[in-house]
């Protein structure tokens, strides 16, 4: 019996101090924090499906109304939320020395394929990787890969016009991740594939299978890297499946190899990473001017100092520098287009002025798009970036104190809050995109938003789809322009309507991590009369 109580004694004991004492780890610097469940913190709604990722970082962000900033918990870990735009200029960009990394939550150890991308790299690794990838998205790469995606976009178009049916029903998901599939196969890999035609190619299915965290082991697995990464890395268990690793591993040697032997130069991401490999830094030009639409991110300029690293790069880094940018764009990309397509289906009257730009410009461009004729195109931009404010596909986004950091107070409730090396900070981008009191009626979609007059009245940092400061997303002129192009020769072809099995309004999946919809995107492609 004493043996019993013992074994309570101290599982009680280790359950508050693991479990409870972290929980007022806020209320104890003096900072207003939210209502949380011990050791389950502010996750638990999501873990058991009562609510999505993003409503879960709406509701954390809702409420503080007023504070520049608030502590929550992921699980048991302390978390401060950043809701000042000013507050966030200051912290991920004027005081980025302080901020540079993400928070690892899978190392190199448990699975280098996502431990060693350019997401997860810190500190001086990180600043020397960023350089080597940018060139990959110049003005100069675009324009290259323009007509890449325009390919794609035309295959996807040609596939459904030769279906003999008024209104085509489709999983716009399906369709569009079958569309970047493509994209990111033949701008990133060098391979050429249709996968609306080969609906089983081994590369779609693999990508598939990558970015699938919907079952409950994946979800299992995802919340045990945050709970307990120091036990998952000795186990050494991976994110990606082995069957997935070893196919882009296989993939990306292989390839590797068969340039080396042939002496193939393609201006890709991969050539860039052989030539950095070799020790071999390019610089490229600067951004075309008129390629800055209204959600793009300027890239940091980086200067170098001291020995670097670069001539160290390994065909794993490669390998998983190519792994994250197919991640990304595969499903985080294709899931903009779907609530993009699903908002024209509601919308006609966005989806007919829309249209008539398309045609516009093709009548200018005499029946053949171009890169520049795209980038004009104001209302195409405007109703992009409208999508990427209620839609964001980051969610939410994380930095880690590198070095200590004092938030001075501003306000006379406020007293300095000391950040320490290690403490993590979020960036709240659902939460600040439906706040109406920076966006009025902020689940209204609405385009104007962007008009010429309006736009210039949003704070840059109340709207941060790709992040903000040097570590932003590094791939987004790349994402805005698949967009772009595939809607541009999609609107030229069809109308994108409801149909039954479209649920209005849309509700979101809580069986996902990212931005889904749940029951999917069903809606209907009607081809336009002559």
């Amino acid at each position: 019996m004493l043996q019993l109580i013992l074994i309570a004694i101290c599982f009680a004991a280790l359950f508050y101090y693991f479990g409870v004492k972290p929980m007022y780890h806020w209320t104890e610097k003096g900072i207003n924090q939210t209502t949380v469940v011990w050791l389950a913190g502010d996750n638990w709604r999501t873990v058991f499906k009562l609510e999505s990722f993003a409503e879960m970082v709406k509701r954390v962000y809702m409420q503080m109304p007023g504070a520049r900033y608030l502590g929550m918990y992921q699980f048991t870990t302390p978390t401060l939320v950043l809701r000042d735009p000013e507050l966030i200029k200051q912290i991920g960009v004027k005081d980025f020395d302080h901020f540079v990394d993400h928070r690892s939550f899978v190392t190199e150890e448990s699975d280098p394929l996502f431990g060693k991308n350019l997401f997860s790299l810190k500190g001086q690794r990180w600043r020397e990787m960023r350089p080597i990838l940018s060139p990959s998205f110049t003005s100069s790469k675009m324009k290259n890969m323009f007509t890449l995606m325009s390919d794609c976009a035309t295959s996807l178009t040609d596939y459904f016009s030769k279906k003999n049916q008024e209104v085509v029903e489709v999983e716009m998901k399906d369709v569009f991740t079958r569309y970047t599939n493509d994209v990111i196969a033949t701008t990133a890999f060098g391979i050429s594939i249709d996968s609306l035609k080969d609906q089983t190619n081994e590369f779609y299915l693999m990508g598939k299978q990558a970015t699938n965290f919907g079952s409950f082991w994946q979800r299992m697995k995802f919340f045990g890297f945050f709970l307990a990464p120091k036990l998952f890395t000795l186990l050494k268990i991976p994110l990606f499946d082995k069957e997935v690793a070893k196919f882009f591993t296989d993939l990306i040697n292989n390839n590797i190899k068969m340039r080396k032997e042939k002496g193939i130069v393609r201006p890709d991401m991969i050539n860039l990473l052989l030539e950095a490999q070799k020790g071999k830094d390019k610089d490229e030009e600067n951004h075309h001017p008129v390629d800055n639409g209204f959600a793009t991110v300027e890239e940091a300029d980086f200067h170098q100092k001291g020995k670097s690293a670069l001539g160290k790069l390994t065909n794993m880094d490669i390998v998983a520098q190519a792994m994250i940018f197919f991640f990304a764009g595969f499903d985080t990309v294709s899931s903009v287009m779907c609530f993009m397509a699903y908002e024209l289906a509601i919308d006609t009257d966005v989806q007919k002025r829309l249209r008539e730009e398309v045609f516009q410009t093709l009548d200018e461009c005499k029946g053949t798009v171009t890169y520049e004729a795209v980038l004009k195109m104001k209302y195409m931009d405007m109703v992009v970036s409208e999508t990427l404010r209620k839609w964001p596909s980051a969610i939410a986004v994380d930095r880690v104190c590198t070095k200590p950091y004092t938030i001075e107070p501003v306000r006379p409730d406020e007293k300095p809050l000391h950040v320490d090396k290690g403490d993590i900070l979020w960036l709240p981008i659902f939460g600040i995109h439906h706040d109406p009191e920076i966006y009025p009626d902020p689940e209204r979609f609405d385009p104007e938003r962007f008009n010429d007059d309006n736009k210039a009245n949003i704070h840059p940092y109340s709207y941060i789809p790709f992040g903000v400061g040097p570590r932003n997303c590094i791939g987004n002129r790349f994402a805005l322009m698949e967009i772009k192009v595939v809607f541009f020769h999609l609107l030229s072809l069809f109308e994108v309507v409801p149909i039954a099995k479209t649920e209005i309004p849309l509700r979101i999946s809580k069986a996902q991590f990212n931005l889904q919809a749940e029951g999917g995107f069903p809606l209907g492609l009607k081809r336009l009369s002559k």
